[in-house]
């Protein structure tokens, strides 16, 4: 185990044990009944529980084991070889850059949408302060139901998603990390866990992006996963790439 970690770069080893010592306190926290995730994952910013500090929090949750797992699995293998060629505290300010970046999207569009669905829930005559109070006794378990108005469940249920369901995760830095490799590593043939094949970077990564791109547009509404994070993440991580690279050479 020394000698996995001592060969790795020093912030992408050490984001690696924070991520991991984070994933393991939120699972005692949870099971202690602390609500680690609604207290650390990022809210949008309208939300009643959005707080500052869920910028930086929310990219150190992970949603369980497989998210953490192929997260940090990414961030090893692609991360380590941006470190080596930017050093480490360039690849820190790229991550961090990236991370809050792909919350920034997240977030811009998931206010809008809330907005949107609060004028709605306005004109049909709740007051939102009065129906937040019951999404909150519902969330803390302190009542089982509330009542709502007819027509309206599901633009309530919207609402309650909207704002009580928090993002998590370093997908939006893994994404900007992996911009990054195919950038300066285009023609490096990787091999793919499932299926076993081999592909160059940057095929992988449009590839990624593609899907990323298309699940957003689908918004499909049993989908959980932020794939507005994981495109602000490879926008951000794109654009600081091709500035701090200008003039300057790829690597195969």
């Amino acid at each position: 185990m020394n000698n996995i970690l001592g060969n790795m770069p020093p912030v992408v080893k050490n984001l690696l044990l924070l991520n991991v010592i984070m994933f393991i306190v939120t699972q005692l926290g949870e099971m202690q009944g602390i609500p680690m995730t609604y207290i650390l994952g990022g809210y949008v910013f309208n939300s009643p529980y959005f707080e500052p500090y869920q910028m930086v929090t929310h990219f150190f949750m992970h949603g369980g084991f497989f998210h953490i797992l192929f997260n940090m699995f990414a961030l090893v293998v692609f991360g380590s070889a941006l470190e080596q060629v930017w050093g480490p505290k360039r690849f820190f300010i790229f991550y961090v850059a990236t991370a809050i970046g792909a919350f920034f999207l997240h977030q811009i569009v998931g206010y809008i949408e809330v907005k949107s669905i609060e004028n709605e829930l306005i004109a049909a005559g709740y007051d939102l302060f009065t129906l937040q109070e019951k999404i909150s006794q519902l969330r803390a378990g302190t009542i089982s139901t509330f009542n709502i108005m007819p027509n309206t469940n599901g633009l309530v249920q919207d609402y309650i998603s909207g704002i009580s369901v928090p993002v998590v995760g370093a997908s939006g830095a893994v994404y900007g990390v992996l911009v990054g490799f195919g950038y300066l590593f285009p023609n490096t043939k990787l091999m793919l866990l499932f299926p076993p094949i081999p592909i160059k970077a940057k095929w992988l990564v449009i590839i990624m992006v593609g899907i990323a791109l298309y699940n957003s547009i689908q918004a499909n509404p049993g989908d959980n996963v932020a794939h507005l994070a994981h495109l602000g993440g490879a926008l951000v991580g794109f654009i600081i790439v091709l500035f701090w690279q200008k003039d300057k050479r790829k690597f195969y």
